[in-house]
């Protein structure tokens, strides 16, 4: 033992020395830092620029004339030279740009967003060599915002590197190529602020990588790319109000849209037939469960999955396939992950019970209303409540309406100045019966979209104004 303490100590009284004779290491200089990193960024724009289009757009007219004339009544009128000159020979409007794209398939397949390509009558697609090209829309989808075109061109296409979105981390290099405000292939630089953001108020599936790039009109459809030149996300949303908020799809969930659209046209998913609200905390109470633990079945679907396997409004779903459940969207987007005649297991609560539920899950159909319009009522954060009877004759309301049961800080509900216990009984001057009305409603709004709402303050000797209330707006 003491030989081995004497070396110890021999050990570390000539450490020093064989530092001081080992050559020191400099610190790279600033300078060079910065130039590694100018480069990285200018290597970046070289190479992926090319592969980011302009996408504008022709929109669909009416099919009568300016003042919606029918084109059989107007030769009926003034005959067949007027009819020609009229509309056969009137100049079609010019295409307007609309926003970006980027080409993810030498032979021409092109990744952008829905509502930059939605009710257009042609689509024209402008290369960065200025050579433009009609395109064909091979499928698109409103709940995720993603639409995939195709362009025939002589040889191949330059494409942009798709990357994993799954990998990413808050605080990495975040890259936007588009074209803002017809400015083409702009490139701005920020970072990975967030992922996993929801309640967004742009799509049914939310799954959102946040980011301070600046993200503008016309960056729509353009790619987010990391400092290795591949894309992560397709940017496709700002708030209006704010600055240094963009979002964008991450790339995974693009790709496997963009697989279904190319190859059947669609995108197929899983469906419970129910209607789904988060649970705050005033609902946690009610029904036995944590905040944020679980999400509340508003409503069962005649006929669908969810009532053939015993579901009941007053569940509260707090488990798919012994993973939890934290909020509306995250089980939206795990249920439409599940191949339809899949059976899964949830955990509900009911009754202050947990209980398991086997079910089948169905398809979703093309259209589906009410589950899409609760995404309305949480993307302005309200959420509702049918008015009682009892309770509408004693405020001396009429019949119908919804009582305002929590609004989220910040929110676009609490901008518009609602507070609990409010009772909602006009939206746009026509009444709102019943929730599910309410969330069909909201859900039929546009991003940038306002609702004018007439309004009962209960209280004292009680109220009625009008409020207006906005959701948020896209680039």
């Amino acid at each position: 033992m003491k030989a081995l303490v004497v070396l110890l100590l021999l050990l570390l009284s000539v450490g020093p020395v064989w530092a001081e004779q080992r050559p020191a290491q400099r610190a790279p200089a600033p300078r060079a830092i910065l130039r590694a990193l100018e480069d990285a960024f200018t290597e970046v724009a070289d190479r992926v620029t090319p592969a980011v289009v302009n996408v504008s757009t022709v929109p669909r007219r009416p099919a009568g004339g300016p003042h919606g004339e029918t084109p059989e009544r107007f030769r009926e009128f003034f005959g067949e030279e007027f009819y020609e000159r009229y509309f056969k020979q009137r100049p079609r409007q010019d295409a307007r740009a609309s926003g970006s794209g980027v080409i993810v398939d030498p032979k021409g397949y092109i990744l952008t967003n829905n509502h930059v390509i939605e009710n257009a009558d042609e689509i024209i697609v402008r290369l960065s060599d200025s050579r433009k090209f009609p395109a064909r829309l091979i499928g698109h989808d409103p709940k995720t915002d993603l639409a995939v075109l195709k362009i025939e061109a002589p040889g191949p296409l330059p494409v942009a590197e798709l990357g994993d979105s799954d990998r990413l981390r808050v605080g990495q290099w975040a890259i936007a190529i588009g074209n803002p405000f017809g400015l083409d292939r702009t490139v701005t630089v920020g970072i990975i602020s967030a992922t996993a953001r929801t309640h967004v108020g742009v799509a049914t599936y939310e799954n959102f990588i946040q980011t301070d790039a600046s993200i503008n009109p016309g960056n729509s459809g353009g790619p987010l790319l990391n400092l290795d030149g591949r894309v992560v996300g397709i940017n496709t949303a700002i708030v209006a109000s704010g600055q240094g908020i963009g979002f964008s799809i991450p790339i995974n969930q693009a790709k496997e849209v963009m697989r279904q659209l190319i190859a059947q046209g669609r995108v197929v998913r899983g469906w419970l037939g129910v209607v789904i609200q988060d649970v705050t905390d005033e609902l946690a109470q009610t029904f036995g469960v944590h905040e944020r633990q679980g999400v509340l079945v508003a409503d069962v679907m005649k006929g669908g999955p969810a009532e053939a396997a015993g579901l009941r409004p007053g569940d509260v779903v707090v488990e798919l396939g012994g993973a939890s459940i934290r909020e509306v969207p995250e089980l939206q987007r795990r249920v439409a992950a599940v191949a339809p005649g899949q059976t899964v297991a949830l955990t509900i609560v009911r009754d202050r019970q947990r209980l398991p539920v086997s079910i089948r899950v169905g398809e979703m159909p093309a259209d589906e209303p009410v589950q899409a319009a609760v995404r309305g009522a949480e993307d302005v954060g309200l959420s509702v409540e049918r008015l009682a009877a009892a309770q509408a004759l004693r405020l001396n309301l009429p019949a119908g309406g919804v009582v305002v049961t929590g609004v989220s800080p910040g929110s676009a509900g609490e901008k518009a100045g609602l507070r609990r216990g409010d009772v909602i009984v006009e939206l746009d001057r026509r009444p709102v019966p019943d929730p599910p009305a309410f969330y069909r409603a909201l859900a039929a709004l546009r991003p940038g979209e306002s609702a004018l709402l007439y309004v009962h303050r209960p209280g004292g000797d009680g109220k009625n104004e009008y409020v207006v209330l906005e959701r948020s707006g896209r680039p």
